[in-house]
């Protein structure tokens, strides 16, 4: 007996909708590359959406750089990505897009010292650096090192707040005892536009990284950040523009030591995509890996990001519980949100392939409120893709609607 098999997305990045959740989804070309992770997104003036993202062999090897797609706003099919970065003594990594008032797009991105024998983490080497496209992501310029500072990392893009400042988040890693669990988050902030930046520090940051920067109303920011225990996403206040920041406090929803995007939505709602599993021993200041990096949930929150009443999932995964199960699941990892001007949420992420050498794959969320996707399982006819992490991106067509008008009561 031989059955009808479902449609499946296709690699050419082709974007397809899925009835069922509510979503458009799209596998992005690969660019040839057997690795992607920590995507990003921006949308043009003229409404194509830009996602890039980091690609090579390996995370921390010199051949990885940043590559761009373009979907044009009259399409529905990604392009081929290009190159963005390309130095060849550098691992070029979390790569943020922000349109700037020079009407050019700035790719921010770090760039590390390659890997040396006995030494696997780097990030300590790293800078921070900016190429711009003035033709909408399709050619890049040369770079220039915005923060030379060695150590400097960055996730999220840089944020405007409503009286012109520009804040940037950071974190400052170093090579010591401690490792990643030390690491601190700082803030550059610029009133002129990008030309001088100077530096606030977080207090009792460390160990809470990848902040994502919200202004809820003029002056009083929010930022949510990843947690190196991989215990709960945490959050801190800003007063007075982003120059004191309160000590990270936890928030209800949980973090198992990976990325996180959180936006401010049209509606004054604040959407975090985040993927819901925690360590169940966390120790303070102690870095913590679970591994389990699935299934990926949108939180909605209307009171500044203290509860979160309206949670959805968005990419289900695999469905395999338990620890003998856990690592049949794909992973689904490193969401980006952000909101349209048609009230979409795209939300490019990362995703994991099961396969006999376990590589793990990426996916990325863009602008609708909720996202995510399975890649398809490797088979054996498939082995040119088996080590390949098929970058994809689902955007959903659910806008805000009227029914999550009073969602505390619902």
């Amino acid at each position: 007996m031989t059955y009808a098999k479902l449609p499946g997305l296709t690699w050419d990045g082709t974007v397809y909708e899925n009835e069922e959740m509510g979503t458009l989804e799209a596998l992005l070309p690969t660019g040839g590359w057997p690795t992607a992770h920590a995507p990003a997104m921006v949308e043009l003036p003229n409404g194509d959406l830009l996602c890039c993202w980091f690609a090579g062999t390996y995370e921390g090897s010199a051949d990885v750089h940043i590559i761009c797609s373009v979907l044009p706003h009259d399409g529905t099919k990604w392009l081929e990505p290009v190159d963005i970065s390309g130095d060849p003594t550098r691992s070029e990594q979390n790569p943020s897009l922000f349109y700037g008032p020079d009407n050019a797009v700035w790719a921010m991105y770090t760039a590390q010292l390659d890997r040396v024998e006995g030494k696997d983490n780097m990030q300590f080497t790293a800078v921070v650096r900016c190429q711009k496209s003035t033709d909408g992501g399709r050619t890049w310029g040369d770079y220039t090192t915005v923060f030379p500072e060695e150590g400097t990392f960055c996730r999220q893009p840089i944020q405007v707040l409503s009286n012109g400042r520009w804040i940037f988040a950071n974190w400052l890693c170093t090579d010591s005892a401690e490792g990643l669990s030390g690491d601190p988050t700082a803030f550059r902030i610029s009133d002129d536009e990008g030309k001088t930046w100077r530096m606030v520090m977080m207090p009792g940051s460390n160990g809470h990284v990848h902040a994502n920067v919200i202004e809820l109303e003029p002056g009083h920011l929010v930022a949510f950040m990843r947690n190196r225990e991989a215990y709960r996403i945490h959050r801190s206040e800003s007063f007075d523009w982003g120059e004191t920041w309160t000590v990270p406090a936890p928030t209800p929803l949980p973090n198992n030591n990976s990325s996180i995007s959180a936006v401010k939505l049209q509606s004054g709602r604040i959407a975090i995509a985040y993927n819901p599993t925690c360590t169940p021993n966390p120790v303070p200041g102690k870095a913590a890996w679970p591994g389990l990096r699935c299934p990926v949930a949108v939180a909605l929150s209307e009171d500044g990001g203290l509860t979160f009443p309206i949670i959805r999932w968005m990419e289900r995964g695999e469905g395999y519980m338990g620890d003998e199960n856990k690592t049949n699941n794909k992973q689904y990892e490193y969401p980006y949100l952000m909101q349209g001007r048609d009230g979409m949420l795209p939300a490019p992420g990362k995703a994991s392939s099961t396969s006999a050498s376990r590589s793990r794959t990426c996916w990325a969320q863009s602008g609708k409120p909720w996202v995510c996707i399975t890649p398809p399982q490797p088979r054996a006819a498939e082995k040119a893709f088996r080590n390949f992490h098929p970058l994809f991106i689902e955007q959903s067509i659910i806008q805000e609607v009227d029914q999550y008008a009073d969602p505390v009561q619902s």
